[in-house]
């Protein structure tokens, strides 16, 4: 084993390997994880405080040619592996003998915390039209202060005044047409704005803000959250078998279904992790194990030990639910069902899915189970697996506002050791998947939503949902919530690539009619009362090759879903451009909360209206002051001036 040294953070450089101690600690930079397991709390980066799993960064098996072999390491791609700067690491597992270590990547102002304080230190430039026009005024006042600095120079020197009083008297000119009290009367609105925000739990850390507040015409809302609660409920299962679906059901916790590979899918195929003994991770992944009643054990610290690899995490049902079987001993029956998580491929946004290789207990042929975007699992599942039936069951949760996840298993080759299965790249466990069935989660509004997009709709502020969701989903949350009235019209744009020398087109249909039904916007019923939707792959599509066309869709875009994070960014930057108002506010007292100018304590978005009404107040303080102080100044300015001449006049009568 290599000599451990103990140094200072401040002395890391890329490419030092680093111990994690098994007792957690912060990270002080970022680094890629290279053995062993860790535990996180990312927090302060995310504004999530949902415990994360980060796995080391696979070894390519020789001659596999799989993306992960040949790629070098990418901060996007292998975030799942790589520990943030700032994030708090909860706890590790590890090999015998085999610390759990990391490969330092970046260091200081280049890591993902640094980079955040950098945008906080330094934000982007707010280009606003109260600055701009206060900025051309002074200029104007400026030259104004020129031209009476002359004149009264010239006056005096016709005058032979002394060159102390010519002085004094010229300069007195310029500070009273420009006038040096204009910022700080332009900031007590803002001040007071602060105070009163700061009363009803919404704090601030760019005061200027609150101005720009003022002239907010749209606000983009996530979904999950949001305008809705964090919590799923789960509200049925559909399962699939030989190709068609059963009858949907309530619940899976039952006998018959308990060694079913649908059960088995829902009880592995999550990163929950026991953390003081409590289960904790995904909401989503949490409410789908509960659902199973089965029960989660991990390795402890002194079984791991005692092996020379990572123990899996074991996943059994209640021994009330295994039916009884006889010639057993009861040191045996209570190891009769037991499935062990071999390997997890965690969660990734832009893959949509995620999926786990497992084993049960006395089989040699592991088995790998996914779940993920139904049009995502189908796709990667054989097609006489998947119900012909399968859109339109899926469209008639979608139109409900239900949350749909697919789940997708596989008989792993028997030549899949476990060795080979923890250094294999994910695209090989995840291909011609048995298709499954669904989960149809709930996710209810919030009761402040309605009431507050109606407020926002009555000021003439245009709302939108910016989501990861399923298109039908967001579209059926957008007309609860009244995002979108019941009587309007929702068309989505459909935009595909080119291929096999065909240029990218787009097409446009009825949210609420069948796909057949192909909607003309030239139509002139179209262009009465309508909504666009579009999901992020048509997104990038259209900002690709249809960028005029981007923009007239974002002003009257209502619903984009199924939007990787980078997109959401690039969504909000392409409103920018149209000269709308910008600000944002958390709704989290998280860490990473302060990456936003505002931050509300109440959870919900009935800080919005508030936080309009603060800016509004303050802009309109902010402008009378300066018509205020900017009239005052002139009317001293002409005053001065007249005196002047006056006293000219009177030098030449005496």
């Amino acid at each position: 084993m290599a000599d451990i040294e103990e140094i200072l953070s401040t002395d890391l450089v890329p490419g030092d390997v680093i111990v994690i101690p098994s007792n957690g600690t912060i990270m002080p930079c970022d680094a890629v994880l290279v053995s062993g397991t860790c535990i996180v709390n990312e927090s302060m980066l995310t504004g999530e405080s949902v415990p994360v799993t980060k796995t080391n960064l696979p070894n390519p098996v020789p001659g596999d040619r799989g993306e992960e072999a040949g790629s070098a390491y990418n901060t996007e791609e292998h975030k799942r592996h790589t520990l943030f700067c700032g994030t708090n690491v909860i706890q590790t597992r590890f090999y015998t003998g085999e610390l759990v270590k990391a490969v330092v990547v970046r260091t200081g102002f280049s890591t993902a915390k640094g980079q955040l304080v950098r945008s906080i230190l330094y934000p982007k430039p707010t280009d606003f039209k109260l600055y701009r026009d206060a900025y051309l005024f002074l200029l104007c006042l400026v030259a104004v202060a020129g031209i009476g600095f002359v004149y009264s120079i010239v006056l005096s020197i016709m005058n032979e005044v002394m060159q102390k009083t010519i002085i004094i008297e010229s300069l007195d000119i310029v500070t009273i047409t420009v006038p040096p009290a204009l910022p700080a009367a332009m900031t007590a609105g803002i001040v007071y704005a602060q105070r009163r925000l700061k009363r009803i739990g919404i704090f601030c850390i760019s005061p200027q803000r609150i101005n720009i507040c003022g002239q907010i015409n749209l606000v983009c809302f996530d979904k999950t959250g949001t305008l809705t609660e964090d919590g799923l409920d789960l509200w049925g299962v559909q399962r699939v078998e030989n190709g068609s679906f059963h009858l949907s059901e309530e619940n899976a916790y039952k006998e018959n279904l308990v060694k079913s590979q649908f059960v088995a899918c829902m009880a592995t195929c999550h990163s929950l992790t026991k953390i003081e003994g409590q289960l904790s991770g995904d909401p989503l992944d949490l409410k789908m194990f509960e659902a199973t009643g089965w029960i989660l054990e991990e390795a402890t610290e002194e079984e791991t030990s005692l092996h020379n690899r990572i123990m899996p995490t074991v996943v059994r049902p209640p021994k009330q639910l295994l039916p009884p079987e006889p010639a057993v001993t009861p040191e045996q029956d209570m190891a009769a069902y037991e499935i062990g998580i071999v390997r997890q491929f965690p969660f990734s946004s832009a893959l949509q899915r995620m999926s786990v290789v497992a084993r049960l207990l006395g089989e040699k042929r592991m088995d790998a189970y996914m779940k993920g975007a139904p049009e995502v699992v189908t796709s990667l599942c054989r097609r006489e697996t998947v119900p012909e039936n399968f859109a339109a069951v899926l469209e008639g949760y979608t139109k409900q506002g239900f949350r749909v996840i697919a789940l997708a298993h596989r008989r792993l080759e028997s030549k899949l050791t476990w060795h080979k299965v923890q250094n294999i790249n994910r695209d090989h466990i995840e291909a011609n998947m048995e298709f499954l069935g669904l989960i149809i989660m709930q996710n209810k509004l919030k009761p402040e939503t309605p009431g507050v997009l109606q407020d926002l709709h009555q000021a003439n502020i245009r709302t939108v949902m910016v989501t990861g969701d399923n298109m039908l989903t967001a579209i059926s949350v957008a007309r609860d919530c009244g995002m979108i009235p019941p009587q309007d019209t929702v068309i989505i744009a459909d935009a595909l690539p080119p291929h096999d020398g065909q240029a990218a087109k787009i097409t446009w249909r009825y949210a609420d009619k069948p796909r057949s039904d192909v909607c003309h916007i030239d139509d002139p019923k179209s262009q009465e009362l309508y909504h666009f939707a579009m999901n992020g792959k048509s997104f990038a599509v259209i900002d690709e090759h249809f960028p005029d066309m981007l923009q007239k869709l974002v002003l009257r875009g209502t619903v984009f879903a199924r939007m990787a994070p980078d997109q959401k960014t690039q969504l909000i930057e392409t409103l920018q451009a149209l000269n709308l108002a910008h600000s944002g506010i958390s709704l989290s007292e998280l860490e990473a909360s302060v990456a936003s100018p505002f931050t509300s304590r109440t959870p919900n978005i009935s800080c919005v209206p508030n936080l309009i009404r603060e800016g509004r107040a303050a802009l309109i303080t902010s402008f009378c002051v300066f018509k205020f102080m900017a009239l005052y100044s002139i009317i001293q300015y002409i005053s001065v001036t007249l005196l002047y001449s006056v006293r000219k006049t009177a030098c030449l009568v005496r």
